[in-house]
């Protein structure tokens, strides 16, 4: 074989093994769901309930208690303390951590108590923390914490690199846990003052449901390291706490990527009154979008906060805005958000239903990435949750079809290109 035709054959495979890859990670790991959903139940009938346990995988259970954390400088404190006063576990799992001043607290209070003789687990999604300085891992090995890093890039995996664990989990001693959208960097501290501090929220949880969010983190922890955490140091016996009932679900494209999605539209198709949500990315599908129109259209009054012109993804925005000339004629108002990045992926169903964690209302977590949602049925916790979206609805700017419709050209253009990429945002 001559040398040219070497070199051909040679950059042929490359090529092929390349193409090959990028369509094992692009296409969709599981059938999606097609058709919309037929009403038959609302929100407050029992067979609701009935239905989220026994479609979503784990039932709701009673006697929780939530708590709202919102921004740094409520939910930092409270996660510290807990991860200070650890006496036997701590499991971490999240997708954003990063060596910054609140990177480092966390770090050098994780490996405190790992020094202590407790048990700590972190599991970090590998590009959520490629800005974390290699020293801070090592300084927690070293300590004794265990630190895996979600689908780091190997030959043997390269297939599954577009799945991200976008998870935020935090389990101290297996009875108290936190979950929300927030992440383990600076621009998350502070109270949404500026640009520079972001507006999130992020929960506390006490009571059975706790063991279900424990549960959540050894799903991928035993995928990555096929170590299955288990006892009492993990699971204890769990007392009622509150009076909430909840439940905490997953989903993953290695085994029900379509969970979260069937949630949502489980809950906009019961919505009687209202829908609020919140969605730091809201990318929907064809299929959501029909069903926000349905609801829209039957009287259900719906609001969407998304982040306004301070973003951290201009691509998002701009495909996000390709679905909002149909909502807004079907009458769903949409506001962006204007004092910093809105980071909050909060959903609020007839002031009963309150979903809250690290899900985004997009295809990519909808589909892709490893997602955890925690599910409050209570009426007097989503009533204030909703005095809190309200709040944010007053720091937000109504969008109109008439300034919609007189953008400028070039974000007509912008959007529409974003639109191209929406399967993967």
């Amino acid at each position: 074989m001559s040398s040219k035709k070497f070199w051909t054959l040679l950059l042929t495979v490359a090529a092929t093994l390349v193409l090959g890859v990028l369509a094992l990670n692009f296409m969709p790991g599981e059938k999606q769901i097609e058709r919309q959903l037929t009403r038959q139940y609302d929100t407050a009938d029992p067979q609701f309930r009935r239905s989220l346990g026994v479609l979503l995988g784990p039932p709701i259970i009673e006697g929780n208690q939530v708590e709202a954390l919102l921004n740094g400088d409520q939910i930092f404190p409270a996660m510290l303390e807990a991860i200070r006063g650890a006496k036997k576990t701590i499991t971490l799992e999240t997708y954003i951590y990063w060596s910054e001043s609140i990177g480092t607290e966390f770090s050098e209070a994780l490996a405190e108590r790992a020094r202590a003789g407790v048990k700590v687990h972190v599991m970090l999604d590998f590009m959520g923390s490629m800005k974390m300085d290699n020293a801070q891992v090592d300084k927690m090995k070293a300590a004794g914490v265990q630190v895996q890093r979600y689908h780091k890039p190997v030959w043997w995996k390269l297939a599954r690199m577009n799945n991200r664990t976008h998870r935020k989990l935090l389990i101290v001693d297996g009875t108290v846990g936190f979950t929300g959208g927030v992440g383990i960097a600076d621009q998350w501290r502070g109270n949404a003052q500026d640009e520079d501090h972001w507006r999130d929220s992020h929960f506390r949880v006490e009571g059975p449901v706790v063991g279900q969010m424990q549960a959540v983190f050894n799903d991928n922890w035993t995928k990555a390291t096929g170590v299955v955490l288990d006892g009492p140091a993990y699971f204890p016996p769990l007392q009622a706490k509150g009076t909430m009932p909840a439940q905490m679900f997953s989903s993953s494209p290695t085994g029900g990527s379509e969970s979260m999605h069937l949630m949502y539209l489980m809950a906009i198709t019961s919505a009687r009154e209202t829908i609020d949500l919140s969605a730091s990315y809201f990318v929907p599908d064809e299929l959501t979008v029909r069903t926000l129109i349905a609801a829209a259209k039957r009287g259900v009054k719906v609001r969407l906060i998304t982040p306004g012109h301070i973003i951290d993804s201009d691509l998002v925005r701009a495909a996000s805005r390709d679905r909002w000339p149909e909502l807004l004629a079907a009458g769903v108002q949409v506001s962006e958000y204007q004092p910093t990045m809105y980071h909050v992926k909060t959903l609020i169903v007839d002031k009963l239903l309150v979903s809250v964690g690290s899900t985004n209302f997009d295809n990519r977590s909808f589909s892709i990435n490893d997602e955890a949602n925690l599910n409050v049925l209570d009426a007097g916790f989503a009533t204030q949750m909703t005095d809190v979206f309200d709040a944010d609805w007053k720091l937000a700017k109504p969008v109109t079809p008439h300034a919609l419709a007189k953008r400028p050209w070039w974000e007509h253009v912008s959007t529409w290109f974003a639109s191209l990429f929406e399967a993967q945002l």
